[in-house]
C-alpha cells in the first residue's frame, strides 16, 4: 500500500479523478472496457465533479456502486443521488453504463443476489472490477463492511446485505470481489481519520478496512488524515 499526502480535501478530489481517468484509458485500450466501482462520501462526490471533466473514454465505461443505503429513489441519503448529481449530469454515459444496487426492491436477499449477477454480466464470472474507489470511516469501516455485522464474514457472495448502520440498512460489495479488483483507490480526508489510516497502513486486520488487500492499493490522503506534508503525487 502506498500512501500520498496531498494538501487538501481538494486535493485529493482532483488526484482521485486524474488516476481514474488514467486508469479508464489503459482498462479500454488493453480490454475495451472499463468496469469502476464508486462509494460514497463529500470527497468522492468532489472527485466525480472533477471526473466529469477528465478525459475519460466514456463509450467504454460502466459505473456499479461499492454501496447504498435502502432508502427511496432520490433520498439524500442515497448514493446514487450524489453520484447522478455529481457525475452523470455532466457526462455522457448512458443509462445502460451505470448500475445501480435494486435496494429499492421488496425483496433485498434476492436484488442482492441480482446485482452479483450483474457484476458478472459486465465484469466476468468471477467478476473483477478494474478499479474500486473507497472510503474509511472513523471506526474503520469501507464499503459498508461495519464493525461488528455479519457481513464482515461473507466469503461466497459478491454483494450482501447489512443490519442497520446509522440509521439504514445497507446493500455492499463484499471482500472477495474487493479483493480480486485490479486496483484500489482509497481516498481518505480528515483528522478524525487519522488513527484509522494509521492502523490501516500497518494492515491492522482487526478493523474492516484492513481486511481489504493492500498490494494493489493507493492511499490518497490530505495532510491531516496522513498527519504527513504534502507530497508530489506520483502515480
Amino acid at each position: 500500500m502506498k500512501i500520498e499526502a496531498l494538501a487538501d480535501a481538494d486535493s485529493v478530489a482532483r488526484a482521485g479523478a486524474a488516476l481514474t481517468a488514467e486508469e479508464a484509458r489503459g482498462a479500454v485500450a488493453a480490454r475495451g472496457r472499463f468496469i469502476v466501482a464508486f462509494s460514497g462520501g463529500h470527497t468522492p462526490w468532489k472527485m466525480l465533479r472533477a471526473l466529469a471533466d477528465e478525459q475519460m473514454p466514456w463509450p467504454g465505461v460502466h459505473v456499479v456502486q461499492v454501496d447504498e443505503r435502502v432508502a427511496p429513489a432520490g433520498d439524500p441519503d442515497r448514493n446514487l443521488t450524489h453520484l447522478r448529481d455529481s457525475l452523470l449530469a455532466h457526462c455522457p454515459l448512458r443509462p445502460e453504463q451505470v448500475h445501480a444496487m435494486p435496494v429499492e426492491s421488496a425483496d433485498l436477499d434476492t436484488a442482492s443476489s441480482q446485482y452479483a449477477l450483474t457484476l458478472r454480466d459486465i465484469a466476468g464470472a468471477p467478476a473483477v472490477l478494474d478499479l474500486v474507489h473507497l472510503g474509511l470511516g472513523p471506526d474503520g469501516h469501507t464499503a459498508s463492511l461495519v464493525p461488528g455485522d455479519p457481513v464482515l464474514d461473507v466469503t461466497g457472495a459478491d454483494v450482501a446485505l447489512t443490519g442497520v448502520y446509522q440509521g439504514r440498512r445497507r446493500m455492499t460489495l463484499t471482500y472477495p470481489v474487493l479483493n480480486r479488483s485490479r486496483r484500489i483507490v482509497w481516498l481518505v480526508t480528515g483528522r478524525d481519520k487519522a488513527d484509522m489510516l494509521a492502523r490501516l497502513s500497518k494492515g491492522d486486520d482487526s478493523i474492516p478496512a484492513g481486511r481489504v488487500r493492500r498490494d494493489r492499493a493507493l492511499v490518497l490522503a490530505d495532510r491531516e488524515a496522513a498527519r504527513s506534508e504534502p507530497e508530489p503525487l506520483r502515480y
